[in-house]
Order: C-alpha cells, then structure tokens, then sequence
C-alpha cells in the first residue's frame, strides 16, 4: 500500500473517532429525546391501563441502586442492559396484547438505536468498577427475569402485557431521572 492510501486510512479512522465521540458526548442529550420518545410511544401503543387489570397489579422492585452509581461508564452499562432487556421482553409473545404493531415496531427501532450507541459508547475497561457493573448486571436480570416469568405465569394475556408495558414505563421514567443528573 502506498504512502497516499495509509493517509486515507488515518483520515478516515480519525475522523471515524472524532464523529463516534462527539456522539457519544451528546450521548445524555439523545437519551433524553429517545427516551421521551419511547415514552410517548409506550401510550400511544395502547389504550388506557384495563380496569379488570388493577387486581393483578404488583411491584416488581426495579433495582435502583444500579442507577444511583457514581461513574458515568457503569451507569451507561446498566442503561445498555435497561434497554436490551426492555427490546427482549416487547420482542416476545405479543400477541394477546392487542397494542399498534406500527407503533410498537417504532418502540423496538428506538430502543435498538439507542443499544447501538450505548455499545459503542460505554468502554468496557477492567477496572475496579468492572465488579459493580457485573452486580448492576445481575441485578438488572433478576429484576427482568421476574418480569418474563409474570408474563409466562399469566400466559401473555393482555393484563400481564399492560402490567409489563406500565413496568417498562417506570423503567424509562427511572433513566430519564438519572441521565438529567449526569
């Protein structure tokens, strides 16, 4: 390779880690617009919460610790995971939900975007903060997994769906709290 393409090669990477990290500088301000957005589209997928559903209703106990962790990076970890256990839960059995497939599909394609750039903003280092992500981790998973087995219990009726979907809606609230004091 000649001396012309080894500087086109530099330029584009370069300009490849400049763009990547401006992004990811900006990255509390997008979530903030997907997460209003995920939001908005969380309602708009659905009707208002059934009344016959209020009896069923219970607490999941989202683990809040995990976002109350001073490093950006371990937050930013434990959002990624948020999301990624949040488009694996609305990616399965839905189909006695009875909610806008269109508006649910623009849910999904939000919150993919948004794991996309978490992934390549959130530096995976092996640091000593490497063992509070992995207990944010676990956490997170049980706390997701409580949420699956209620939707299998229930046989992914529509009241465990609209219980799910008032869960996932917290969820969201809960970031959107945190990222506005990063």
């Amino acid at each position: 390779m000649n001396a012309f393409g080894l500087i086109q090669i530099g330029l584009i990477l370069s300009s490849t880690t400049i763009i990547s990290s401006l992004q990811c500088n900006h990255l509390p301000l997008q979530q903030k617009k997907v997460i209003e957005n995920s939001l908005r589209l969380l309602d708009k997928m659905g009707k208002e919460f059934p009344q016959q559903c209020l009896r069923e209703k219970r607490s999941f106990r989202f683990p809040t610790q995990v976002l109350q962790l001073r490093q950006k990076e371990t937050v930013g970890a434990a959002i990624e995971e948020i999301f990624q256990h949040i488009f694996y839960i609305f990616s399965k059995n839905l189909t006695l939900a009875a909610w806008n497939g269109t508006v649910l599909d623009q849910f999904q394609n939000g919150l993919y975007l948004q794991i996309e750039q978490l992934e390549a903003c959130v530096i995976e280092k092996h640091t000593q903060h490497c063992r509070s992500k992995e207990v944010s981790r676990l956490k997170l998973k049980k706390y997701f997994q409580k949420i699956d087995c209620f939707l299998q219990d229930k046989q992914h009726d529509l009241c465990s769906w609209e219980i799910s979907r008032a869960e996932m809606r917290r969820c969201l609230q809960l970031i959107d709290k945190m990222t506005k004091k990063l």
